[in-house]
């Protein structure tokens, strides 16, 4: 936008307000021309479609300006500039009240001059109180177990931990967590949450309403029901989400497998956006991969190209479902893991069916005295290392 020679292009959606008048008595030309009145949000957004606007004066109280509006704004590249009270709480870097319409020129001007759109997702900041970690566990396709070591650490820090743990289930892909845990209602928690981002409305008790409570301590932030409604998840959702359950608790989510970059299939949403935003905010990565010979070598490939997504980033590794009839040892798995990258850790975790068949009947994470249990618990151990070991749950079924 800063290249920008002749006059400013200008388009209003005043809904009425007073101020319009005076609004297109002080832009004028040569600096700026206002080349549509818009009547409402869908003349806005379709007058912008065009491409021939640099700069959308909005007023605040315009019915149905929400994050989605000024999202598809700032993917067109329009500068936005918002009149009024801050009624919708949306982030906008450009407001000024009603009463100020005389500086209305020079605010454009400082709009156009930005490189970057002057409205994105309505982000909360970290909140001063920050108390709460945010562990991703993340794998590339055909990476088995993700969802399983999801729940088992949150598990174990819900049981161990100083905080509540809010285990959100972020797949654009589909959800499953909800599954994992006995969970079988329809509605989803991820949407609810994401609705409450793209209104403003998100605080800590709107976002409270939001989740379930499975166990003492755990609660969970259901999944995308359907794979095709990821669309509803927009940008900055992810994080904001994250960060403003680190206000009172600890944080696991269940990521995508995929970190395709969008942008090269052009503008508009972008479903690995959601995976992406889950492992840039964490403060730890847990990367999942499979103990066979396919699955061995897309987990190289993730190593290498999660550090080039989240440069400097703290990653843990788990190599799961290994079995004998593979010819490999774990000390096999960890050395070839070291060959890539050096990670905190490295886990090899056994396959055993049953156990997670289980735990899958009964909707509790795995754990236990077997093998894959105290592998589970070492992780989590490890994840959180300031907390003391979890307790050993004794099952109430036997291992035929």
């Amino acid at each position: 936008m800063s290249g920008l020679s002749g006059p400013i292009s200008v388009v209003i959606a005043a809904g009425g307000e007073p101020w319009e008048t005076e609004a297109l008595r002080v832009l004028t030309p040569p600096a700026t021309v206002v080349i549509k009145r818009c009547v409402d949000l869908a003349d806005l957004l379709a007058s912008v479609s065009t491409g021939q606007a640099d700069v959308a004066v909005i007023s605040s109280g315009l019915p149905g300006l929400d994050g989605d509006a000024l999202a598809t704004l700032a993917r067109g590249e329009v500068a936005v500039v918002v009149v009024g009270e801050d009624r919708t709480s949306l982030a906008a870097r450009h407001r000024l009240g009603a009463q100020q319409i005389s500086s209305l020129p020079q605010l454009v001007r400082a709009a156009v001059a930005e490189e970057a759109p002057s409205v994105a997702a309505p982000p909360v900041p970290p909140a001063p109180n920050h108390v709460g970690t945010i562990v991703t566990v993340w794998g590339p396709r055909g990476a088995p177990g993700r969802t399983t070591i999801a729940v088992a650490l949150a598990a174990a820090r819900a049981r161990t931990g100083p905080h509540r743990v809010v285990l959100a289930d972020v797949d654009p892909f589909g959800g499953s967590v909800a599954q994992h845990l006995g969970i079988l209602d329809e509605a989803s928690g991820l949407l609810a949450a994401a609705r409450l981002v793209n209104t403003g409305t998100l605080d800590a008790t709107s976002f409270a309403l939001t989740r379930r409570t499975v166990e003492e301590g755990l609660e969970i932030l259901s999944g995308l029901p359907r794979a095709d409604r990821w669309i509803e998840v927009r940008p900055g959702v992810v994080e904001t989400l994250a960060r403003v359950a680190t206000e009172h608790a600890d944080v696991v989510i269940d990521a995508g497998f995929c970190l395709e970059d969008d942008d090269d299939l052009g503008p508009g949403p972008q479903r690995h956006l959601m995976t992406r935003e889950a492992l840039e905010c964490a403060d730890e990565i847990v990367v999942v991969g499979s103990a066979d010979a396919v699955g061995l070598a897309r987990l190289a490939r993730a190593l290498v190209e999660v550090q080039s997504v989240v440069p400097g980033a703290r990653l843990r590794v788990v190599v799961n479902r290994l079995r004998d009839s593979l010819g490999w040892t774990a000390a096999d798995m960890i050395a070839m893991v070291e060959g890539f990258v050096r990670p905190l850790s490295v886990t090899v975790l056994p396959e055993d069916v049953v156990v997670c068949d289980r735990a899958m009947l009964e909707g509790v994470a795995v754990s236990g005295e077997t093998d894959l249990g105290k592998g589970l618990a070492a992780l989590a151990a490890q994840v959180y290392a300031d907390s003391p070991a979890p307790p050993v749950v004794r099952r109430r079924w036997r291992r035929p």
